[in-house]
């Protein structure tokens, strides 16, 4: 028996990237997915064609996290799918690089909706959703919630405010057999992160220890493991998944 069988995850921002690998790996291991999309239908749709395909269960859902009312939607299309919800992985996010003198209210404002605002009442959503049994959340943060990035100010606040709320919300939640962990990824090869070409990518690999960029999968895997019962005596920690990298 696959280790998730008989649970249903929500992925939010999973059309792509690192919440597509985490999408195939929760429902390879056993789980019903909901690919959370804001955007990208077909992306989400082909996601959903090959974790079925491959004997899995999945289904995609439009929301925009940054919407409240999007994200109740998003929880009741998800139990009319499959019945009940019990792991939420909230991976929706967005980043904008510029100097100081570039921000702008409005990009602040963008950041802070999707990643902060956002990840906080998408899981005040799952506390109501979950099974008196209890639930896990995983928050998809950053490297750069520990160590900021020059050209990223905002971004990099937001996912120390994750962090934050990775362990306040572990505090609160945990008495109701909820556990909630972080997961922080360093660079990964994404559509996001494709442009960086070689030469790009080059410095952050000469910091990492494991010699390479991350992929999808190995984010991935970390996830699977946080809300498994493996994972069970985990809750309120990041996990850094960046290969030793330190932005």
């Amino acid at each position: 028996m696959a280790k998730l069988d008989g649970r249903v995850a929500i992925v939010t921002g999973a059309s792509k990237g690192i919440g597509a690998g985490i999408a195939l790996r929760l429902a390879a291991d056993g789980a019903s997915v909901v690919v959370n999309y804001s955007r990208s239908a077909d992306a989400a749709e082909h996601l959903v064609t090959t974790i079925k395909r491959a004997g899995g269960h999945a289904t995609a859902v439009q929301a925009d996290i940054s919407q409240p009312d999007q994200i109740k939607v998003l929880f009741e299309k998800t139990t009319a799918a499959f019945g009940h919800v019990d792991i939420l992985v909230n991976n929706a996010g967005i980043y904008e690089f510029g100097d100081l003198a570039s921000i702008t209210p409005d990009s602040i404002d963008r950041q802070f909706a999707l990643n902060v605002k956002g990840l906080i009442l998408a899981t005040q959503a799952a506390a109501q959703a979950f099974p008196a049994t209890g639930g896990v959340v995983v928050n998809i943060s950053s490297g750069a919630g520990v160590t900021p990035i020059a050209q990223a100010q905002a971004y990099s606040a937001t996912k120390g405010a994750v962090d934050n709320l990775t362990r306040s919300l572990a505090l609160e939640l945990g008495p109701r057999k909820i556990r909630v962990v972080g997961v922080a990824p360093g660079l990964t090869a994404t559509e996001g992160t494709s442009g960086m070409g070689e030469e790009g990518a080059a410095p952050f690999i000469a910091r990492t220890p494991l010699g390479r960029i991350g992929q999808p999968a190995d984010i991935a895997a970390a996830v699977a493991f946080a809300v498994s019962d493996e994972g069970g005596w985990i809750t309120g920690e990041t996990l850094q998944v960046g290969g030793g990298l330190r932005l």
